[in-house]
C-alpha cells in the first residue's frame, strides 16, 4: 500500500466566513442532538445498564450534553472478555490491514471535522480555534500512527551473520487500558486508541469524566472505519472503580494514561503489584502534568516573549499539562515584559465559546473551577495580583465555571503557585538575575514536561540546549502547541515516563519485539 509522506493537518482559516459559516452550521447541528442518552459499547453492542450520568455544557451547567450509562463491575468483565477474544483475531489481522482502519477513519474525522469540532466547544468549552487544532489533531495521530505500522514491518535493524536467517519481528501484547483526559478528550483519546489498536492490541477505553461523549462518537469512527466488534470497548463512568478494575486486573497487559500527578502515580503502583496468576510485567504509558516555565531573557524579543506567554499561559484557560503557569523573567526585561504580559491578557475576551470571538471560554467543571479558585486564594497570600483574582463576570450571569485570566507577580520560587500544577489560567511571574539562574529556577520543580526559551543570545540557547530538564524545549516560541511527528511529547521526572507520543518510537511500546533466527 502506497500513501503520500506524513504532513500535519492544516488549521482552519476562520478569517475565511465560508469557514465560519461551516463551523456556525455544525455548532447548530450538535445543539439539535443535546440531551442524547449514550450507552456502553462492548462488542459492538449497545448496553443501557441501570445506572447513568449526565455530561454538561461548562458554559451553561443548565444545559446537558448527554445522559450516558454507567459501566459497572459486570459491565467491565463483559469488556474484558470482549477485548480478549477479539485479540485472538485481530492481532492475527495483517498490520497493513490494521493501518487501513485508521487511515480511513482519518478520512471520515476529516470530512466531519467540524462537526466533531463543535462537541469539543459544547462538552468541554473549547474556543473554536482551540477545538479546531485538536480535531487536526486527532486527524495527525490517526495518520502518523498508520504510516509508523507501516514502516515498523518493512524495517530492517539487524546485523547479519554468514549461516543464518535472522528477523525482528514485532507482535501484540493483548488487552489494554485506555484511561483518557478531559482537556484532549479526542486527540489523545484518539491517539492512545489508535496506537494501541494499530500494533493488534484490543483496548477498553475509559474516558474523562466531563467528555464521555465526545469519546462515543470517536468509537463510532472507529466502528464506520471497518473496526472489528470487541477492539475497543468503551465503558464511561464516574467512579474511580472502573480505571481500577482495568488497571490492576491480571488479564491487562499495559495501561495508557494521562491525567494527574497523583492518579499516575496510583496507576503506576497499582499496575507494578503482580496479581495471582499474572504472567507478565504490566506495561505503564503515562503522562501526568507540568509546572512548565518560559524564560525571557534580557535580550530578547520582548513583544514574541510577552505574546507567547499569553498564548501559552491562557489557551484553554490554562488547562493543558504543557501551558505555561511560570513566567522566569531576566530582572533587566522583568518590569516591561510584566507589563506587556498583563496588558495583553486584559485584552482576552472571557465569553461563552460557541461565539467566535471568544479567547477564553470555561473551565471544563465544578470541580476544577473550585480547585483554580482555591489557588487564586492562595496566590493572593504569595504573589503581588496584577490581573482576574476570582470568576469572570460571566460566571455569575450563567452558572458557568468562567475564571478571569490571573497573573501573580514577584512570587518566590517555592510558592505554592509556582511548585503545585494548577491546571487553570493562573500564571506567576518569577525574577531572575541572571540566564543560568533563570535555568535552575525553571528546573526547581518535581515536573519536567515542556519549556520555552526566548533569547538572542546563541551561548544561553545552548547552555539552555543541555541544562534544562524538560521531555520538549522550545526556543523562541510558546511551551504549548506540540505538532504529531514534528514535537514528539513526553516529559521527566513527574511528568511521566517520557513516552515520546507522535514520535518514532512510541508504537513499540505496545508490541513486544521477538528475535527469530535459523540455521541454514
Amino acid at each position: 500500500m502506497a500513501v503520500s509522506e506524513f504532513r500535519p493537518e492544516p488549521f482552519t482559516n476562520f478569517a475565511d466566513e465560508r469557514n465560519r459559516h461551516a463551523f456556525e452550521a455544525a455548532l447548530e447541528q450538535a445543539g439539535a442532538q443535546l440531551g442524547r442518552t449514550y450507552p456502553l459499547i462492548i462488542s459492538g453492542d449497545r448496553l443501557t445498564g441501570d445506572q447513568s450520568f449526565d455530561s454538561i455544557n461548562p458554559a451553561n451547567p443548565s444545559e446537558m450534553i448527554g445522559r450516558v450509562a454507567r459501566a459497572e463491575q459486570s459491565h467491565f468483565e463483559q469488556a474484558m472478555q470482549a477485548a480478549e477474544g477479539a485479540f485472538e483475531t485481530w492481532s492475527r489481522w495483517d498490520p497493513m490491514a490494521r493501518a487501513r482502519v485508521l487511515l480511513k477513519a482519518a478520512a471520515i474525522l476529516r470530512r466531519r471535522r467540524h462537526e466533531f469540532s463543535a462537541w469539543l466547544v459544547l462538552e468541554v468549552g473549547k474556543t473554536w480555534p482551540e477545538a479546531d487544532a485538536e480535531t487536526a489533531e486527532a486527524i495527525d495521530f490517526l495518520e502518523f500512527y498508520a504510516r509508523e505500522m507501516m514502516r515498523l514491518i518493512r524495517q530492517d535493524r539487524l546485523t547479519r551473520t554468514p549461516g543464518e536467517d535472522n528477523e525482528l519481528v514485532y507482535v501484540p501484547t493483548g488487552v489494554g487500558a485506555v484511561i483518557s483526559p478531559f482537556n484532549f478528550p479526542l486527540a489523545i483519546a484518539c491517539g492512545m486508541t489508535a496506537a494501541a489498536i494499530v500494533t493488534g492490541n484490543t483496548v477498553l477505553l475509559k474516558p474523562a469524566v466531563p467528555a464521555p461523549v465526545i469519546a462515543y462518537r470517536l468509537v463510532e469512527l472507529l466502528e464506520e472505519a471497518g473496526l472489528p466488534p470487541g477492539v475497543v470497548n468503551y465503558i464511561p463512568s464516574p467512579e474511580a472503580d472502573i480505571g481500577e478494575w482495568m488497571v490492576s486486573d491480571k488479564r491487562t497487559r499495559f495501561v495508557s494514561f494521562t491525567g494527574s500527578r497523583d492518579v499516575g502515580v496510583r496507576i503506576f503502583e497499582a499496575a507494578a503489584r503482580v496479581q495471582p496468576g499474572q504472567r507478565w510485567l504490566k506495561r505503564v504509558v503515562a503522562e501526568m502534568g507540568g509546572k512548565d516555565a518560559i524564560v525571557v531573557d534580557e535580550d530578547a524579543d520582548l513583544d514574541a516573549a510577552a505574546n507567547g506567554i499569553v498564548a501559552a499561559a491562557f489557551g484553554f484557560g490554562g488547562q493543558k499539562c504543557s501551558a505555561c503557569s511560570r513566567a522566569i523573567i531576566h530582572t533587566a526585561v522583568y518590569d516591561q515584559v510584566l507589563a506587556e504580559v498583563v496588558e495583553r491578557t486584559q485584552l482576552l475576551k472571557v465569553g461563552d465559546p460557541r461565539a467566535f470571538e471568544t479567547g477564553l471560554g470555561p473551565l471544563a467543571g465544578e470541580r476544577y473551577f473550585r480547585r483554580v479558585l482555591d489557588y487564586i486564594e492562595i496566590g493572593k497570600g504569595e504573589g503581588r495580583l496584577m490581573t482576574g483574582g476570582g470568576p469572570a463576570a460571566l460566571a455569575q450571569e450563567t452558572g458557568g465555571y468562567f475564571i478571569a485570566p490571573t497573573i501573580f507577580a514577584d512570587v518566590a520560587p517555592h510558592a505554592r503557585i509556582a511548585q503545585e500544577e494548577i491546571f487553570g489560567p493562573v500564571l506567576a511571574f518569577h525574577r531572575a538575575p541572571d540566564f543560568r539562574s533563570a535555568i535552575e529556577m525553571a528546573n526547581d520543580t518535581e515536573y519536567g514536561l515542556t519549556g520555552a526559551v526566548y533569547s538572542r543570545s546563541r551561548e544561553n540557547l545552548e547552555y539552555a540546549r543541555r541544562e534544562y530538564q524538560v521531555g520538549n524545549l522550545y526556543f523562541n516560541r510558546k511551551c504549548t502547541g506540540a505538532l504529531v511527528g514534528v514535537h514528539p511529547f513526553g516529559g521527566f521526572k513527574m511528568s511521566g515516563t517520557d513516552s515520546k507520543a507522535g514520535g518514532h518510537d512510541y508504537l513499540t511500546l505496545f508490541m513486544q519485539a521477538k528475535s527469530i533466527s535459523e540455521a541454514l
